[in-house]
This record gives C-alpha cells, sequence and structure tokens, in this order.
C-alpha cells in the first residue's frame, strides 16, 4: 500500500506539472510543428529529453530543430559517424591485409623455421575465410608441415588492457569483445543446445579444439521465454559449464557467447583448420603484441573483403567489434601504424571536419557508440547525413543501414503499413539511451532525414521505441509534404 503523499511533496509535484506546461507553451511549440508536438505529448517522455533534427535533403534549413545543439549520448546511432568517415578516408574498396611470413623458406613442403601471422584488424574476418585462407597459403607455397612455431602478430593495434565486462558486467557477450588485429569471428561461439532423447546435446560453433564443454543441462519443462531458456553459463580457463534445466518442449536454441581470450580462439582456429587441410604442426603456438618480428621470407598476403561489403554488418546489425576495427584502422590510416584509441578519436573527428560536420563539443570515444562518454548533437547527426547523402559514396553509405520491416535491427519494425522499405535508419539503444537517424522517403516521394536522440533514464523501457514509431510515422506522413 502506498503512504500519501505529504503536503510539501504534492505541492512540488503540482509546481513541476505547471513548469513543464509553461515549458510545452513556450519552448516547445516555438520549435515543432502543431501535429509533431501533440505526437510528442501523447508519449511518456518529456520533450526536453529529446533532440529531434528533421530536414529534407534538399532544403538548406531544418524544419524541425528541437534542442539540436544539445549534446546527447547517441548509443550506436555513432556508427554512422565511425562508417562515413571510414569510407571517406579509406574508400568502399579498401581491403585489411593479413600477412603469412616465415623465418626460413618451405622446401619440399616442410617449414624448418616459425610462421609469422601478422593481422591488421579484419573486421569481418569469419571461420568460413580462416578456413579458405589457410587453404590458400597451402595451395600457393606447398607448406605442409611447420616444423617452428606459429606466431600470432597482433602488435598492429596498440591498445591498453580492458575488461570487456566493465562497460556492463557481461564480459561474455559478443557486443561487448575488444579489438584484436586478428579476430576471427569476433572471438564469438555459437553453442547449439540440442534436445536428443533422454539428454541434450551441446555443439560449439566452431568446435575449438582446445575449449572443454561441461555438459550439466537436465531436461526440464520450463518457460521458452526464460531468460536464456533457464540455462546457466559459466566460463573458467578454457572451459565452459552450461547447467540448469532445459525446457526441452522449446526445441534447438543457439546462444552465441565468448568463452575464451581472443589469441587462444585464433591459435585454436589455426590448429583446427590447419589439421583439416592435412597440415602439420610440431611447435607452439605463440602470440605476440610488442616490437616488429624479424622473418626473411613472405609467403602470402590474404585480403579481407571490402570496406563497403563489411559496413553493411556494421549498420545494419550494429555490429560494435566491426565499428571499433574501423576506427582504428581509420587512425592506423591518418597517422601511421600502430593503431591507437587516440588515434582513431582524433582522426575520425579529422575527417568529419574536413568533410563540412561542425565537430565542437562532438567525442567519438571508441567509435561503436558503446560508451557513456560519447557524445554528438542531433545537429551534428544532421550533417554527417547531409554529408553522407552529397558525397560520391552515398550509395555505399546509405546501403548500409537498415531497412525498415526488410532486415536489419529494424526489420520488425514499420512492416505491415506503407512505410516499409522507405526508410534507411541507425538504431542505438543504451540504459537510458534511445536513438534513430537516418533517411525516410516519405509519401510525397522526397527524400528526409532524421535524427532522434533520447536521454532519459526510461527511454530503454520501450517508451523510446514508441517516440521512434512516433517521429517516424509523422515524417513518412507530413514531413516535407505540402499538403
Amino acid at each position: 500500500m502506498t503512504a500519501p503523499l505529504s503536503r510539501k511533496t504534492a505541492i512540488a509535484k503540482r509546481f513541476c506539472a505547471m513548469f513543464l506546461a509553461v515549458f510545452f507553451s513556450s519552448s516547445v511549440n516555438a520549435q515543432l510543428p502543431e501535429s509533431l508536438r501533440q505526437a510528442i505529448q501523447s508519449q511518456s517522455l518529456p520533450a526536453d529529453a529529446m533532440g529531434i533534427w528533421v530536414k529534407p535533403v534538399d532544403s538548406a534549413v531544418p524544419i524541425v530543430s528541437h534542442n539540436a545543439d544539445r549534446l546527447f549520448n547517441p548509443a550506436s546511432t555513432i556508427k554512422v559517424a565511425t562508417t562515413l568517415a571510414a569510407l571517406l578516408e579509406l574508400g568502399p574498396a579498401y581491403t585489411w591485409p593479413t600477412s603469412f611470413r616465415s623465418t626460413a623458406p618451405v622446401e619440399n613442403g616442410v617449414l624448418r623455421g616459425d610462421l609469422i601471422i601478422r593481422g591488421t584488424g579484419d573486421p569481418g574476418a569469419v571461420s568460413e575465410e580462416h578456413w579458405r585462407m589457410l587453404r590458400d597459403l597451402q595451395r600457393m607455397t606447398g607448406l605442409r608441415r611447420i616444423e617452428g612455431n606459429v606466431i600470432l602478430d597482433a602488435s598492429y593495434f596498440m591498445l591498453p588492457t580492458e575488461d570487456p565486462g566493465a562497460f556492463d558486467g557481461q564480459p561474455y557477450r559478443a557486443y561487448n569483445q575488444l579489438a584484436y588485429a586478428l579476430h576471427v569471428n569476433s572471438n564469438s561461439i555459437r553453442f547449439h543446445i540440442i534436445p536428443e532423447g533422454n539428454s541434450i546435446r551441446i555443439e560449439a560453433e566452431p568446435p575449438l579444439p582446445g575449449l572443454k564443454i561441461n555438459n550439466q543441462l537436465t531436461r526440464g519443462n520450463g518457460n521458452c521465454d526464460a531468460w536464456q531458456r533457464g540455462i546457466r553459463y559459466d566460463v573458467g580457463r578454457n572451459e565452459v559449464t552450461f547447467s540448469g534445466a532445459y525446457p526441452v518442449n522449446c526445441g534447438n536454441y543457439e546462444l552465441l557467447r565468448t568463452a575464451v581470450a581472443p589469441d587462444f580462439n585464433a591459435a585454436e582456429l589455426f590448429r583446427l583448420h590447419w589439421a583439416q587441410w592435412g597440415g602439420e604442426i610440431t611447435g607452439d603456438i605463440l602470440s605476440h603484441q610488442g616490437a616488429a618480428l624479424n622473418y626473411s621470407h613472405t609467403l602470402m598476403v590474404h585480403h579481407s573483403r571490402p570496406l563497403a561489403d563489411l559496413i553493411k554488418v556494421a549498420n545494419k546489425w550494429s555490429h560494435n567489434v566491426m565499428t571499433r576495427h574501423m576506427a582504428l584502422s581509420v587512425g592506423a590510416s591518418r597517422m601511421g601504424p600502430p593503431a591507437t584509441l587516440e588515434k582513431a578519436r582524433v582522426s575520425l573527428i579529422e575527417v568529419l571536419r574536413e568533410a563540412g560536420v561542425n565537430t565542437q563539443g562532438m567525442f567519438i570515444d571508441n567509435g561503436s557508440g558503446l560508451s557513456r562518454v560519447a557524445r554528438i548533437s542531433p545537429n551534428q547527426l544532421g550533417q554527417i547525413l547531409q554529408v553522407g547523402w552529397d558525397s560520391p559514396r552515398r550509395p555505399e553509405f546509405i546501403s548500409s543501414l537498415s531497412i525498415s520491416g526488410i532486415d536489419g535491427t529494424t526489420r520488425r519494425q514499420y512492416r505491415n503499413n506503407a512505410a516499409a522499405g522507405q526508410k534507411h535508419l541507425k538504431t542505438g539503444l543504451l540504459n537510458q539511451v534511445s536513438a534513430i537517424t537516418g533517411y525516410v522517403r516519405n509519401r510525397c516521394n522526397e527524400d528526409v532525414m532524421v535524427v532522434l536522440l533520447i536521454n532519459h533514464p526510461e527511454a530503454h523501457l520501450g517508451h523510446g521505441t514508441r517516440m521512434q514509431q512516433t517521429l517516424m510515422d509523422w515524417v513518412y506522413q507530413s514531413a516535407g509534404c505540402s499538403n
């Protein structure tokens, strides 16, 4: 039972309500079209907690500018800044090289020396590509047997030691993984939970040879909507334990998690794929992140998929690790390797400023938006959209954004109405932050740029998403249309 309000508390609440009413009648009325003002008033979030910027692509001035110069935490919408800067600095055809070097020649299929694998941060390296890369190494060089060590050289990135769980206490979540110059699968593993008769089978993809899986799952009849379907996931040193009662009526289930350090992941994938191609190794697989290594032979250079392809994954699916790598690569391109976080921060701002964006007060932390200190204003984010629209890189940039009702993070939104497929958007969500930005083709067949940034204690609890829907509906129906 709720205790009655004290007289002072009641007076304070009435004063607060009067203040908000005055705020709406003066500040907000002056900045927002009446139809949009009414739509905002119907929501659960105060107008002062949000920044809005709306402008047709061919207009000189915005048609909505509300708190547009205030700095907000943008969450993952900052990825549009990172990816556009990467396109402008590196170009859409840019690829990340992974070089294979050795301390001795390959003779009759044998390397009597060390094999050095030097990565530069390929953001899109996945198991299938790694598997083919080792096949190419064997085919091009004839190498089958390594009688020295394999050295994983990740020194292209010079980064401080960090805790992947520092942001939200979830160190084994894939989105929290830190940058590493020889990442494969962004250091994540897909665990398949498969009910089978009276038991439950667990398969890891990829099946790292050195990873031990302790399967303590039992059959259960719980709720399929329960957290991780009742599975407890614990990580030890190169081993994982699954426990709990899994509701078998839920069928197969997948859990994407991290289980090992990135250098261990890279080493075990080499061991796995090298053996699958019939290769042998008699030495160890070692990790190196210090000074440049000596070598006498370059055996092969593998190139990643081009940037234009990879930013589609980064933006459509809001891939944090990929955008971290892109930010670091921009820094290394401008200021030389090794790539550092400070070089990335400085270089991203420089590229955007040179493109015509007012970067005053803007702070891009790690490029991904997984940050409590990143800051940008709706006006600045709108300027980035305008640069992207005016740039020769427009096709690559816009096609990297989620298409409403079709793919990416907005595939389930705006599905069953005329606006489906008419928006290219980037979303952002953190505790207390909800954001969306991108391009809308409105009902009048005009292209409109939109930014909505919300910072409020309840922004992430569904209220922010509803406000996004309200604004997007208004833009589609009304923004730029004369009738």
